[in-house]
């Protein structure tokens, strides 16, 4: 015998909510959402038309989505069709891809960092983040562009100066055609003159109206028909195309055509093995006990530039400031080392020779002026021989972020006929050193404060906080390559991914003390 089955017979539950476990991750979602703070949707829907779609239905769905690899607004739309799961989050509305999409690209990116700290606030009341210490670290991903669409700065104004010269030419040869009876020295003027003011767009279609005026009343001069045809019909477009990558450039070294907004950076995952470049965006995260409490996407290639901003964001959105944070060597430069002093947030950050100066190899190093003694009073480095570095000069040099870094230049006379010579000053005749004052102190303070235990476990907590988070992300979750075009699209789209990450962290984590 075999268990009734008909498909024709009307059969209970009614309400499809009963097939929905208790403990399931689509409820926390929905429980979540319903307590955020509702005036973030407010400004959603301007108004007129049609009604729209209740914004937490559609945040939900998404959620629920992303918390289960499923990326594509197509894939969602259908799930919506055939998953009980989301016909109940949705209450079996069936909103179609191109609303899903248009909600999550267009709607949710002037709110997505309310939308991220709401979640965040959230856990802190649940006891399960305290935001006193703030593991970051960062991760480059690919972005949606083709690999082989860059564009380098070297290249645009090395082709720029090209033209440039060009110009320069073709405006000569025309005024020694129109001032064939003047004078060399009036040539020379001419000359000095188109290099005193900057070549531009306007100026060359300026010049190509002067001509046009000039064919009006010698219209049958070759010379100028000629150069009025290659300035019109090439160096101006060229120009124009050449000023809009400079402008699209901003502070990089590089874009894609696909996707301006995104920089060309050397990736982890390697394919081909030959260190290819791909456009891509720096992302940073800040978390807590594997939870993410802070997240930023960053157009350059290098971490230590990253940290400042990312702080500033969060201070942007009033978020409680971190007593410490703990980060890799590779934010470990003196103007983050200031600018954590400057905000009292205590930094447990390693710099870039830190492990290094354990080893023997480095102490041997006798060049190196931390195998030097400084002499505070006489302002003055003294060598393992007992000569002295006396300061010549000192340079300044400033960051992206606009922090101004000394660095001082000492230099010692006694070099000739000294037995470290050969391995002290590598061959030349005099010692140089260059050194940050400023830097050295704060390099000092690290290795008081790691030599701690506080600082030794927390820095040790580091690799099993924030790291495994990217291992989650990109592995477990499968998101290796943004979907999206635009920094503002994919800031929204990362920022939707770390709030479905911390939901399944609370739901997997809810479930281990519930044992």
């Amino acid at each position: 015998m075999y268990k009734q089955y008909n498909m024709n017979q009307l059969t209970l539950p009614m309400d499809i909510e009963v097939l929905i476990p208790t403990n399931h991750l689509a409820r926390l979602i929905d429980t979540a959402v319903d307590k955020m703070d509702p005036t973030i949707f407010s400004f959603f829907h301007p108004g007129g038309g049609r009604p729209a779609y209740h914004p937490k239905m559609m945040l939900k769905v998404i959620l629920y989505a992303y918390s289960n690899r499923i990326y594509s607004s197509r894939q969602i739309a259908k799930q919506l069709k055939e998953n009980v799961v989301f016909m109940w989050l949705s209450g079996e509305q069936q909103p179609d891809f191109r609303t899903i999409n248009r909600f999550r690209s267009d709607r949710m990116k002037d709110v997505i960092y309310e939308t991220f700290f709401s979640i965040v606030d959230l856990l802190r009341a649940e006891g399960l983040v305290k935001l006193e210490d703030y593991f970051l670290d960062g991760t480059k991903i690919e972005a949606n562009a083709n690999k082989y669409t860059f564009v380098w700065r070297k290249s645009t104004e090395k082709y720029d100066q090209k033209l440039d010269e060009k110009f320069q030419q073709i405006v000569l040869g025309i005024e020694k055609v129109i001032q064939e009876d003047e004078d060399v020295e009036q040539e020379t003027d001419i000359e000095a003159k188109l290099e005193e003011s900057p070549i531009t767009s306007d100026k060359i279609a300026d010049t190509v109206k002067k001509l046009e005026k000039r064919l009006e009343k010698d219209p049958k001069n070759k010379t100028i028909k000629k150069a009025k045809r290659q300035l019109e019909k090439d160096l101006l477009p060229r120009k124009l195309k050449y000023e809009k990558q400079k402008a699209t450039f901003q502070n990089r070294n590089s874009y894609s055509k696909t996707d301006p907004d995104a920089t060309f950076m050397r990736m982890k995952e390697d394919h081909m093995k030959n260190g290819q470049l791909k456009a891509g965006y720096n992302v940073q995260i800040g978390t807590e006990n594997q939870f993410i409490v802070g997240f930023s996407l960053h157009q350059r290639a290098g971490d230590p530039g990253c940290l400042i901003p990312h702080l500033d964001l969060l201070e942007k959105y009033n978020r409680p400031k971190p007593n410490s944070i703990i980060a890799d060597s590779g934010y470990g430069s003196e103007e983050n080392y200031a600018h954590c002093e400057e905000k009292e947030i205590e930094a447990f950050i390693k710099y870039n020779t830190f492990d290094k100066e354990q080893t023997k190899a480095w102490k041997e190093q006798i060049g190196r002026a931390e195998n030097m003694t400084y002499d505070e009073e006489l302002d003055e480095w003294i060598c393992v021989n007992d000569k002295r570095l006396v300061f010549q000069y000192e340079s300044k040099k400033k960051t992206d972020n606009g922090y101004e870094s000394i660095k001082r230049t000492y230099r010692c006379v006694e070099c000739p006929n000294c037995p470290f010579q050969s391995t002290c000053a590598k061959g030349k005749e005099m010692k140089t050193i260059q050194v940050s004052i400023e830097n050295q102190i704060q390099r000092k303070d690290i290795r008081k404060r790691l030599s701690t235990e506080e600082g030794d476990q927390k820095y040790r907590k580091r690799k099993i906080d924030v790291e495994p988070v990217f291992g989650q992300i990109k592995h477990n979750q499968g998101y290796k390559r943004f979907t999206m075009k635009g920094l503002s699209k994919n800031t929204t789209d990362w920022g939707l991914i770390c709030v479905a990450h911390n939901l399944k962290k609370w739901e997997s984590t809810s479930k281990k003390l519930k044992k």
